[in-house]
């Protein structure tokens, strides 16, 4: 069975941090690359952070750039999100997603919420 955990979330003040983790099973962790989403109320899914599968290259959207830090560890089968200087426009619902050409798996969601 695939899943996808994450875990890690919560609420913090404006300029705190948070680390958000995908624990992965039921697949080959190592051949899928990995992103984390996010939803915010009345707004459309959106990607923030993305790692390639073999070689760990990373794609931060604008709006992160500097604050977050994507990374994988291939031993745990985790994926963490390493958050920095949270905003409160990074409220949102965050996602964990596993993507290998036709296959393309989603964890249920974890919540981060940013108080100003």
């Amino acid at each position: 069975e695939v899943q996808l955990v994450e875990s890690g979330g919560g609420l913090v003040q404006a300029g705190g941090s948070l680390r958000l983790s995908c624990v992965v099973s039921g697949f080959s962790f190592d051949d899928y690359a990995f992103g984390w989403f996010r939803q915010a109320p009345g707004k459309e899914r959106e990607g923030v952070s993305c790692i390639s599968s073999r070689t760990g290259s990373t794609y931060y959207q604008d709006s992160v750039k500097g604050r977050f830090t994507i990374s994988r560890d291939n031993a745990k089968n985790t994926v963490y999100l390493q958050m920095n200087s949270l905003k409160p426009e990074d409220t949102a619902v965050y996602y964990c997603n596993a993507e290998q050409l036709v296959d393309d798996y989603w964890g249920q969601g974890i919540q981060v919420t940013v108080s100003s």
